[in-house]
């Protein structure tokens, strides 16, 4: 008897320590898990604050990398000398000096973007010699979500002629750690622009959020009885504005028309403007690419106006030996390096040619590109066009801001397919993406598991794989009609675009002209509605 006592004890003793020990490792992977890629929820950031209320960090303290096996793959294919870039340094510790006091208000951060949106500068100018009218400028449109911004930052740094261009980031929350980083950039000029209508700079009056506006749900009739500002004017599915959705389509239209038309180092520029935002990433040879398809367009499409070099993978189609009577497959990333390793591995002794089953027209020594209908969906991730395209999109200015969409694409897309005498919008563009989408959350992607590295470790390994077949001497072009989609007219908008506000400010923002250096009238936002 006291032997089975004895046994049910050391048994006890046994069970508890391994539920210890399991609670132990549970509560380290809750605490230390809560921001482990420096995302973070888009409420944390548009959190109410006033003039005098303190401005609230990034949250999460990002690190350099996740620690698993994914992360130490994504920085073994890093070159040593731009770890800089991925590597977070404490507040403070760096960057220009009237950068380092923390700013406590809405005040002090209207002041920091109204003098910085004075000034222009452009900084590394002096090494890299000033803008000229055909230099490539490459804008980017920034919010928060900084784990990104560090990898496409990375993807800019290994691309060849990056050097030869202009960056402009345009920014609609002021950041202290995030302009540290842009401003950090060594191998090319850079700028920072920073939209000055934010929900940041105007968290409790229009374009942010008023404590009087109309709740997005709210009734026409119970609007008008509770007399909310904007009760008149809910979308065209009878719901009421919501800022940070209405932002990202303010902050588009604002972008494109500082560039075009308010720079003073713009002035005369004819050459591309190329539009991607934080959560893209580049391969090394997309401004090859993006030469090449110019080239292509001057040649064989003088009515292409739009340039394009991205593709979503994740619905990209890749067909077996090209017969569309045989069924489609979607191969995952996984499946693609592995079956371009196994070819690659069979026919190290023969003259290479590259597996269209699995790379379709992506890696070879020739290309091919699209000529096509431009559609907001499938064409709006690195697309480009110049002044030209600007002007036509001017024209009919009206109708993009008077769109009942708060899509900036959706809303593009609609001036396209209403121009008067004029077709819709043509694009070329690769069928081989030079442009990826790395961002797994966002406005529109709220994922459980958003894991920045493991989507950027897999865009790595396939540029990696496919690295010997960049910069082809020249592409083969087919013109096609579109598909439905492609064709399809558009009737209605997605809503959200239903507050006389919102189109005002929209179309105010057209008026402001080009000013001289380090002016003292920033037009603000009364001026505008």
């Amino acid at each position: 008897m006291p032997r089975v006592k004895y046994g049910s004890v050391v048994r006890g003793l046994v069970i508890l320590g391994l539920f210890c020990l399991w609670l132990q490792i549970m509560l380290s992977a809750s605490s230390g898990g809560i921001y482990r890629d420096g995302e973070y929820s888009e409420s944390v950031v548009y959190r109410g604050m006033s003039n005098g209320d303190a401005i609230s960090e990034l949250p999460g303290k990002e690190e350099l990398m996740n620690a698993n096996e994914t992360s130490e793959q994504v920085l073994r294919l890093v070159p040593p000398e731009l770890h800089k870039y991925l590597t977070v340094h404490a507040r403070n510790a760096s960057g220009n000096s009237t950068e380092k006091s923390v700013l406590r208000n809405i005040t002090d951060i209207r002041r920091a973007i109204q003098r910085n949106n004075d000034a222009q500068t452009i900084y590394n100018e002096d090494i890299f010699g000033p803008v000229q009218n055909d230099t490539l400028i490459i804008a980017i449109q920034v919010h928060t979500r900084l784990t990104y911004l560090r990898h496409l930052i990375v993807s800019l740094a290994q691309a060849r002629g990056i050097d030869k261009t202009l960056l402009v980031f345009s920014h609609d929350y002021y950041d202290e750690e995030i302009n540290t980083l842009v401003r950090s950039i060594d191998f090319t000029k850079v700028m920072q622009i920073f939209y000055p209508y934010s929900i940041q700079t105007h968290p409790h009056e229009f374009p942010g959020r008023d404590p009087n506006d109309c709740p997005r749900d709210a009734k026409y009739d119970a609007a008008i009885k509770l007399g909310c500002n904007n009760a008149k004017h809910p979308d065209l599915h009878g719901h009421y504005r919501e800022a940070e959705y209405t932002q990202t389509k303010h902050h588009w239209w604002w972008k494109a028309n500082r560039i075009f038309n308010q720079l003073q180092c713009t002035a005369g520029h004819t050459g591309m403007v190329l539009f991607l935002e934080e959560d893209h990433y580049v391969a090394e040879d997309f401004i090859h690419m993006l030469n090449l398809l110019k080239s292509t367009a001057d040649k064989t499409c003088p009515y292409c106006e739009i340039l394009s070099l991205g593709t979503y993978l994740k619905t990209y189609q890749y067909h077996v030996n090209g017969d569309k009577r045989k069924k489609q497959l979607t191969l995952n990333y996984i499946q693609q390096v592995h079956a371009a390793n196994e070819e690659r591995r069979r026919r190290q002794q023969e003259s290479q040619t590259w597996n269209f089953q699995v790379y379709p027209n992506l890696y070879s020594s020739k290309q091919k590109v699209e000529i096509t209908p431009w559609h907001s969906s499938m064409h709006n991730m690195g697309f480009a066009f110049n002044r030209t395209v600007w002007n036509s999109i001017m024209e009919l200015q009206d109708l993009f801001c008077n769109y009942d969409d708060y899509n900036w694409d959706y809303s593009l897309l609609k001036l396209s397919q209403n121009r008067p005498g004029r077709e819709k919008f043509r694009v070329i563009l690769c069928k081989g993406p030079r442009v990826f989408h790395i961002g797994e959350c966002g406005i529109h992607h709220k994922k459980s598991n958003c894991n920045a590295s493991t989507v950027i470790s897999k865009v790595q390994k396939l540029l990696q794989n496919a690295k010997s077949y960049m910069y082809p001497n020249r592409v083969t072009a087919t013109i096609t009609a579109g598909g439905a989609k492609q064709n399809k007219k558009l009737v209605k908008g997605n809503g959200g675009w239903g507050d006389i506000r919102d189109r005002e400010l929209c179309t105010n923002m057209t008026k402001i002209g080009r000013q001289r250096k380090q002016y003292t009238n920033t037009p603000h936002l009364a001026d505008l509605l």
